[in-house]
């Protein structure tokens, strides 16, 4: 079997932005990065000269930087910028990885391979008439011109994964002309085949094939090491249960984040409200807050609340989120444990520190803010009650959003209904009881993005009853400050549109405001972060 692989886990883009490299890099090194920005430039050229519709998206530039910045710089060697939708279709295999009921995301198409000079590898391209037997085209190569099957998959990166796969598809009876494997700096893998020895007629029937034995590989796996089964998530769990409906997942009556309260121990109280109290308390020698529901006050509704919340909770893995340690599942004692936030909430520190952020932080703030929210998104979770008070910080400052208590998981058609949240941040339709979607948590944020703006709680001089009508019926909204940054007011603006189809999603406003961050951090704040980082910058903002 011929085989040529390229294999490596070097992160890349150390101190690389869109047209500089790092002074202090090795000439080899520099070398490469500049050949990764020129492949990047040229391959954003053709995706935009072509007039692909992904490439005409705004942000697309900072995304498909990101893209070439998460693999290996080696990455941008190996890309053929003739065929520059390649990497939009890596880009979107990589998309599809993230989420474990995609995993492995395989794409197979047809190749013609031939040799390329130096003798040692081989050059595919794309084939767009699979018609084309072995030797009719009219290249200089025809004579050893064939057509071969590129097979692209990205799945979670394990140990020995290459070899795995190469196994594999050893195992279909492929014969692998060459391999390019990718890991990415967070966890994921990118391995491009070329194969021979499947009609090249049946490439669908290849794919299909291909996805059942990857299925049985993990079969066999979790079958001959019972550790393994701990170590798979649960989503996992989930599509290996539900596809190979034989396969028993050992159960010793316990969920892993059930918590025993014996192993709490309570500290000083945080905060007290009508439902619950929250503690600071230890967990097995972890600082952790701990949110106990108080036992009068637990009826059937409340309960199910607390359900919802702990079902949201234990799915959900982001540095921007708040970390789910476990819960007390067991009447009347219900609570809920997770990380500790030292920082304690934005709310917090606006209104009774009375702190302020200086622009450049704000916007680090509203960045860590929208990831934490787009992960939500992304996994069908609307938060439903997005406002100061539920944003925490860290010992480090990172901003993460907490409280689940109302958040839902976005029904199948898109839309709910339901009152829910708080008035002053509460979207429009919300207020109405109309159906509604994921860009209510948008209309929310709008106004924690003005809340971060000027220190002041919104329509501060309105109950919250008499803000709600004026929401809805007079289209009223937080005054913006005069001298605020004109796309920070064109985002405020987008973001509390009164139809929801016109505000941005996530992912958009994640690029606005790193594109914003760019254009305000290149000179009186970079002198700062060099000065004490983001924490001493929160500190001076104290009145």
């Amino acid at each position: 079997m011929a085989m040529m692989v390229t294999e490596g886990n070097d992160s890349c883009g150390s101190g690389v932005q869109h047209h500089t490299t790092s002074s202090t890099s090795s000439p080899a090194q520099t070398r490469q990065q500049r050949h990764k920005v020129e492949v990047y430039n040229e391959i954003l050229r053709r995706l935009k000269d072509s007039g692909h519709e992904e490439a005409m998206q705004p942000g697309f530039n900072d995304q498909l930087w990101a893209h070439f910045n998460r693999l290996p710089t080696r990455y941008a060697l190996d890309v053929n910028v003739e065929r520059a939708a390649d990497v939009l279709m890596h880009k979107r295999l990589l998309q599809l990885a993230h989420d474990p009921a995609n995993r492995p995301s395989i794409e197979v198409r047809l190749v013609q391979v031939h040799p390329i000079s130096d003798g040692n590898s081989a050059d595919a391209s794309e084939l767009d008439d699979p018609g084309i037997e072995s030797g009719q085209s009219s290249s200089k190569y025809s004579s050893r011109q064939r057509p071969m099957h590129e097979i692209t998959i990205s799945t979670d990166d394990k140990p020995k994964l290459l070899s795995q796969l190469t196994a594999l598809l050893a195992e279909i009876g492929l014969n692998i002309q060459e391999a390019h494997a990718f890991s990415t700096t967070d966890g994921y893998s990118l391995d491009v085949f070329v194969v021979e020895g499947w009609p090249y007629e049946e490439t669908e029937k290849l794919k299909a094939a291909l996805e059942r034995e990857v299925l049985k590989k993990i079969e066999r796996q979790v079958r001959s090491s019972p550790q393994s089964v701990s170590s798979v998530d649960e989503p996992d769990q989930a599509k290996m249960k539900s596809e190979l409906d034989h396969l028993t997942i050992p159960n010793d009556g316990t969920d892993v984040w059930e918590i025993n309260p014996k192993h709490l121990k309570y500290g000083t109280q945080i905060a007290s409200g009508s439902y619950g109290e929250l503690f600071k308390g230890v967990y097995c020698s972890q600082e952790v807050a701990i949110k106990v529901l108080k036992p009068e006050h637990v009826n059937s509704e409340l309960q199910k609340e607390f359900a919802q919340e702990v079902y949201i909770m234990r799915k959900v893995r982001h540095k921007n989120v708040v970390q789910f340690i476990g819960a007390c599942t067991k009447p009347p004692r219900l609570c809920i444990v997770t990380e500790f936030m030292s920082g304690g909430s934005v709310y917090d520190y606006l209104h009774k520190q009375k702190g302020f952020f200086k622009f450049p932080t704000l916007l680090k703030v509203a960045i860590d803010i929208s990831k934490g929210m787009n992960y939500l998104h992304q996994h069908n979770i609307i938060h439903r009650d997005l406002k100061a008070a539920n944003l925490l910080m860290d010992e480090n400052c990172v901003v993460k959003v907490a409280d689940f208590g109302v958040a839902r998981v976005k029904a199948q058609s898109g839309v709910m209904t339901a009152e829910t949240g708080t008035y002053r941040w509460m979207a429009p339709e919300v207020i109405e009881h109309k159906p509604y979607d994921h860009k209510a948590d948008v209309f929310s944020f709008g106004i924690v993005l003005w809340e971060l703006l000027t220190g002041k709680l919104p329509y501060e001089y309105l109950t919250p009853l008499q803000a709600a009508i004026g929401v809805v019926q007079k289209g009223l909204r937080p005054t913006i400050p005069k001298n605020t940054h004109p796309k920070f007011v064109e985002l405020l603006e987008r973001s509390w549109q009164q139809d929801p189809t016109l505000r941005p999603d996530f992912s958009e406003i994640i690029d606005i405001l790193q594109q914003l961050a760019k254009e305000v951090g290149d000179g009186e704040e970079r002198h700062k972060e060099k000065s004490g980082g983001l924490l001493s910058v929160l500190r001076r903002g104290h009145h």
